[in-house]
């Protein structure tokens, strides 16, 4: 037997868009962190479902479609995010996650509560002035224990 990609353990594409979706109408109506998508498009979660699902180990529809990691880092580059933001924006998510019918068993849940750690602090830390996108950034991959970040590849003694 072989093991799923987080992707499909949970439940693909349609999943990862329900998880948006329902996210994002939930971060409109926060005091924290809604203004800072109050001029979100419409298909913003849409974007964001693609990003999760390739970085999951799903299609790679986020760089098919809107120019992989070095895009996603553009979209955070002088927004000065906060700790507390960030920290807000996790737990809306989670929330949102929990009340949905979609896998919650420990090892999913820890995999994913790992993968938004460590993106959402990098989106911190590239929403600060001195960010530059470096344009052959490659687009993380997380899998079911990584360790060390998905740009020190298992094994590597850097």
């Amino acid at each position: 037997m072989s093991v799923p990609s987080l992707y499909d353990w949970i439940g693909g594409i349609e999943t990862l868009e329900a998880l948006t979706a329902s996210f994002y109408d939930r971060v409109r109506d926060d005091a924290l962190i809604g203004p800072i998508f109050a001029n979100m498009k419409s298909d913003h979660p849409a974007h964001v479902a693609a990003f999760l699902a390739e970085v999951m180990g799903g299609p790679t529809l986020y760089s098919d479609r809107y120019g992989g990691h070095p895009a996603m880092i553009r979209h955070h580059l002088n927004r000065h995010l906060s700790e507390p933001q960030r920290r807000r924006w996790i737990a809306l998510l989670l929330d949102t996650y929990e009340e949905m019918d979609a896998p919650h068993d420990p090892e999913f849940s820890s995999a994913l509560v790992s993968y938004l750690e460590w993106g959402s602090r990098l989106a911190v830390m590239n929403s600060q002035l001195e960010a530059q996108v470096i344009e052959d950034v490659p687009m993380p991959k997380w899998g079911w224990g990584e360790v060390g970040g998905p740009y020190q590849p298992k094994g590597s003694s850097q």
